[in-house]
């Protein structure tokens, strides 16, 4: 027997009506039972089985939660300790449930289930037990504005009314200030007071939601002095994003990775994307080639993965130099002749990165040439640093400067000024140099 295993307080007996009607008792030594509760096999965990009708029982699974409420789902789910139907797969990890084994149910829609081990993750149950809590009116999809009248709204974040367009011109000096992306031909709500613009996706965002990567609900907000780290995708932001309510929580993701949901419709795969791995498994993102520690999206019907950086980029955008929509591709579509307009350096060869290209013109360019490094720093946006504050800019003038970590002229679309009493101390082509300069 180990040390340890000998000296912890392990009950022999253990009565508890919820899950079983007899008293269970402990089996004494690892064995590869599979738990009448969870359905699966684990030895790492003491197992309780009951003599008389050859129930079996994990410790921790005995004391689960009856009524619980997840993050990949609407409604409260509660245990069942079988499915009244044969076939259907997990809510969660989407494969198939054994029909003979516990799992969560909703009762709501009866459409729902979940392996009971899914839906306790600490990623997806917020950790609280509902039996006997009555359910509170809900606040989710709460609108962000209140209707003035007909193409009139007030937005949360702006004090001016903002008013309905269809826009058919392309502007690329114009940028939503929600998502921070340029605003191409489409609805959009304008301020006809100030520069202040929505798309109307954008706008129509809910004030608060609750979304499949995280178990609390989260609140739209917006930083006028401040950036965050979009735990979704890993890119700096300093437009809307949605925080977590839970004040002892730092999670918050950016208004863009938001408004996924599952299914996800990709346009860039055949079938639909799921959030279906288990966030201990590192995948590579099939566009990028990436397998750092970004939330990702897979396919249950083939293996494509792609993660979220790559998966909110716009799959269709305007280039200022082409009459047509730019697609995106992935790397492996480049040929050894392709080159971007704007560098003129050569696509990534071998399908390491995406591409935009126009099918009509043949034109391509790179990601960061054409959206820039930090596609989600608003332009003209001053922040708080050490000993001064930085300024984003858009890189249009007819020299383009240096930058200070580089020493190679900034070659995206946007760069950063660090000012100090007033004046310009160093450029920097990139959110990412920020750390570097400051350890310096």
């Amino acid at each position: 027997m180990h040390v340890f295993c000998a000296q912890m307080k392990i009950p022999f007996f253990i009565d508890q009506p919820k899950r079983h009607d007899h008293t269970l008792t402990l089996f004494p030594r690892q064995a590869s039972l599979t738990c009448n509760i969870c359905g699966l096999v684990n030895k790492l965990h003491l197992t309780y089985i009951c003599p008389i009708c050859d129930f079996v029982a994990h410790s921790d699974c005995i004391y689960i939660p009856q009524t619980i409420r997840i993050s990949r789902h609407h409604h409260r789910v509660s245990f069942i300790s079988s499915l009244p139907f044969e076939e259907k797969s997990c809510g969660v990890c989407r494969q198939m449930l054994d029909s003979d084994y516990g799992a969560y149910i909703c009762k709501g829609c009866s459409g729902f289930v979940a392996h009971i081990r899914c839906a306790l993750r600490s990623d997806i149950w917020d950790g609280k037990e509902l039996e006997g809590v009555p359910e509170e009116v809900e606040e989710d999809d709460v609108e962000s504005f209140k209707r003035i009248a007909d193409g009139v709204i007030l937005h949360f974040s702006h004090r001016h009314h903002l008013y309905f367009e269809i826009s058919g011109v392309y502007n690329g000096n114009k940028f939503c200030q929600a998502c921070a992306l340029p605003v191409n031909e489409g609805n959009l709500y304008v301020c006809v007071g100030c520069d202040f613009i929505l798309h109307e996706t954008c706008a129509d965002a809910p004030r608060r939601k609750v979304h499949p990567l995280h178990p609390h609900p989260l609140k739209l907000i917006f930083y006028e002095d401040n950036c965050f780290h979009c735990k979704a995708c890993w890119r700096t932001s300093t437009a809307f994003g949605y925080r977590c309510i839970n004040h002892n929580c730092k999670y918050m993701i950016d208004i863009v990775c938001a408004s996924t949901a599952e299914p996800f419709d990709y346009q860039g795969h055949r079938h639909p994307l799921f959030l279906s791995l288990d966030p201990k498994e590192k995948p590579m993102c099939h566009i990028c080639r990436s397998t750092k520690d970004k939330k990702v999206l897979n396919c249950i019907e083939c293996d494509f993965i792609v993660c979220f950086e790559c998966a909110t980029l716009p799959y269709m955008i305007r280039y200022k130099h082409d009459e047509h929509y730019l697609t995106f591709c992935h790397g492996d579509e480049a040929s050894d002749s392709d080159w971007c307009e704007l560098c003129e350096g050569k696509l990534a060869i071998g399908g390491k990165e995406g591409f935009y290209e126009c099918k009509d013109c043949c034109t391509t360019l790179h990601i960061n040439c054409l959206l820039g490094p930090d596609p989600y720093l608003m332009v003209g946006q001053r922040l708080p640093v050490p000993n001064g504050e930085i300024f984003f800019r858009h890189n249009n003038y007819t020299t383009r400067p240096f930058c200070s970590i580089c020493n190679i002229r900034c070659p995206y679309p946007t760069f950063v000024s660090y000012i100090k009493d007033m004046f310009i101390s160093y450029i920097l082509c990139s959110s990412k140099h920020l750390k570097t300069r400051y350890h310096h």
